[in-house]
């Protein structure tokens, strides 16, 4: 399975075997020069990696930052507890829950609830995602500011079909909340979201088994799931909410499962 056009490396990285890393996915290594031309490249500058669209007006790179950009904007202005986000997992001044968000993608849904007190863990299956939320993770460790925020993430690599089905028996705990929120084909206001989304469609392309998804989810979540959809998306694997929290572009459908504590 060719995943990528080629690997750039910039300079050393000590975040993983990327020797290894590109025997596995069978890339070979190429030059700069590369980058003027079609194709989708990895970029490997120490710990920092990205994934860059070669071409003479393609957009730049995506990588995940948890310390500046949009992330550090929405710790800082979006909203607290307030957020849909916070409400749709049940969050309150007696609640916060733990959570499985098994569709981790670039992180930042991921990263808000663990700025709200939740302990997060991530599950990633595609292998190029994967390293970005490692490298994202990684970098995000020497930042005191956050660092609180950074303990309560922990990065699992693999299906989630698979591993939701056994994850009590690979010694996990059950989480309150499973999360979901796979690739759907839409698009989306922001010019930034609008490129991130294109490079992922190439990369990653629609999930395509929601259905088992779901199913391990209902199965292991003890609260809740919470599943983000874009607002006028089918209900996933056409199964009808609880109740929706609706947004302009996205809405939160809630599976409800078991009661969570009220706030006194």
């Amino acid at each position: 399975m060719k995943i990528l056009d080629g690997i750039i490396q910039r300079s050393p990285t000590k975040l993983f075997d990327l020797g290894e890393w590109s025997q596995q996915w069978q890339l070979e290594f190429v030059t700069e020069a590369l980058l003027a031309t079609d194709g989708l490249y990895l970029i490997v500058e120490g710990d920092r990696i990205c994934i860059q669209q070669g071409g003479k007006k393609a957009p730049g790179p995506v990588f995940v930052d948890f310390v500046s950009g949009a992330s550090a904007h929405r710790r800082k202005f979006g909203g607290g507890r307030g957020q849909s986000i916070a409400k749709a997992v049940g969050i309150n001044s007696a609640y916060t829950p733990t959570v499985l968000d098994a569709t981790a993608g670039l992180g930042r849904d991921a990263f808000v609830l663990a700025t709200l007190g939740c302990d997060v863990t991530l599950i990633e299956r595609h292998p190029v995602v994967c390293l970005l939320l490692k490298s994202g993770l990684q970098c995000a460790q020497g930042d005191i500011e956050i660092e609180d925020i950074m303990a309560r993430m922990k990065l699992v690599e693999g299906n989630s079909i698979d591993l939701l089905e056994n994850w009590i028996a690979l010694g996990h705990a059950q989480p309150d909340i499973v999360y979901l929120d796979p690739m759907f084909p839409h698009t989306t206001a922001s010019a930034e979201a609008k490129k991130e989304m294109k490079l992922f469609r190439t990369l990653v392309g629609a999930d395509v088994d929601e259905d088992e998804l779901w199913a391990r989810a209902d199965a292991l979540a003890r609260c809740r799931i919470v599943v983000k959809r874009p607002a006028k998306a089918p209900n996933l694997a056409g199964k009808a909410p609880s109740y929706v929290l609706a947004g302009k572009a996205n809405r939160f459908d809630i599976y409800v499962k078991a009661k969570v504590a009220k706030a006194e």
